[in-house]
């Protein structure tokens, strides 16, 4: 398989994994976010949006390396750093009284 071609695959493998990801992602969102509404207990609100900043990282992270002129590489930090305020969140949703 040449480099192209492998480029290609890792490609076509990026945009199944993010789909799965934005799916899965959106619907833990989705549940913790109406489990807040439902309670109205804030640690769930905090729990919800530490989700969706992980969620909507890994989308448009994974759209920027499709569609912006930035490497793999650049895409993974960029995917890191957004993954990393996301779990701040969560981490502090799970203190959070």
């Amino acid at each position: 398989m040449g480099h192209t071609a492998a480029s290609a695959t890792v490609s076509t493998a990026i945009i199944i994994v993010k789909t799965i990801i934005l799916v899965l992602g959106g619907l833990i969102t989705y549940f913790s976010l109406k489990a807040y509404r439902r309670t109205d207990a804030r640690p769930l609100g905090l729990l919800s949006l530490g989700f969706g900043i992980i969620t909507f990282g890994a989308a448009v992270a994974g759209a920027i390396h499709m569609f912006l002129d930035i490497t793999l590489a650049e895409g993974v930090l960029v995917d890191a750093v957004v993954t990393m305020l996301g779990l701040m969140v969560i981490t502090y949703s799970l203190y959070a009284r």
